[in-house]
């Protein structure tokens, strides 16, 4: 039997007042594909500049509760509202509104760090200033500045997850969700992480992140939601 799932607010959280209507409403979303149950019945809501942490084992359903929020995957049960609308990722404005890292994105083997970064921000950008504007600023802010004239095979597996993240933090959003960001990453580079998180819910951006990570559970938790298995 599937069960709700109640979040909790996180106890070094500080609990953060609605800012009107919530952004994301999950109401009672369930996944089971092939008569196996991949996500039990999940309610939460979140409101604008405000962070949700997805915690639970593996196979607790974090990745399909994303991709769920994602439009990439179809709840059996219940349903995704955000902003007030139903997920559907052939809509251009739900793609602009939501930007997600489920797995790390694709990367060209001829391109540069840079000229990954600044091909993404070209996409949203019109002015050649404001994108080489942005793709430094985010570049610094993930410590790959220094790398910005490398190719992703001449990357360590932890810059590589930070230039993945770089790619994800330079266009504009205001929903972004994150499967377990802190992967291959160690505890400064965390931090570096759990700082962008926390500029851009400063900014009014509503994160969801899935996480192992103790630590920046602690650091940017607003809100945690924690997924029992499926059964």
């Amino acid at each position: 039997m599937f069960s709700t799932n109640r979040p909790t607010t996180h106890a070094s959280a500080t609990p953060r007042s609605p800012a009107g209507s919530p952004l994301i409403e999950v109401d009672a979303v369930s996944v089971t594909a092939y008569k196996t149950h991949l996500l039990a019945a999940t309610t939460f809501t979140a409101e604008p500049g405000q962070i949700t942490v997805l915690r639970g084992e593996n196979g607790s359903g974090k990745t399909t509760l994303l991709r769920t929020l994602a439009g990439s995957v179809r709840p059996t049960t219940g349903g995704v509202l955000i902003g007030g609308n139903p997920v559907d990722e052939r809509d251009p404005q739900f793609r602009r509104t939501v930007a997600a890292m489920i797995g790390l994105p694709p990367m060209a083997s001829d391109l540069t760090v840079f000229d990954h970064v600044a091909l993404v921000s070209s996409t949203w950008e019109d002015d050649p200033g404001s994108v080489n504007s942005a793709t430094g600023r985010v570049l610094d802010d993930f410590a790959l500045t220094s790398l910005r004239s490398r190719y992703p095979h001449e990357l360590s597996s932890g810059e590589r997850q930070l230039f993945g993240l770089a790619l994800v933090f330079v266009r504009p959003f205001d929903v972004l969700l994150l499967d377990e960001p802190e992967q291959r990453l160690d505890p400064s580079r965390i931090d570096l992480l759990a700082r962008a998180m926390l500029n851009r819910r400063s900014a009014g951006c509503t994160i969801v992140a899935a996480t192992h990570s103790d630590h920046l559970a602690r650091r940017t938790a607003d809100l945690t939601v924690t997924l029992e298995s499926p059964r």
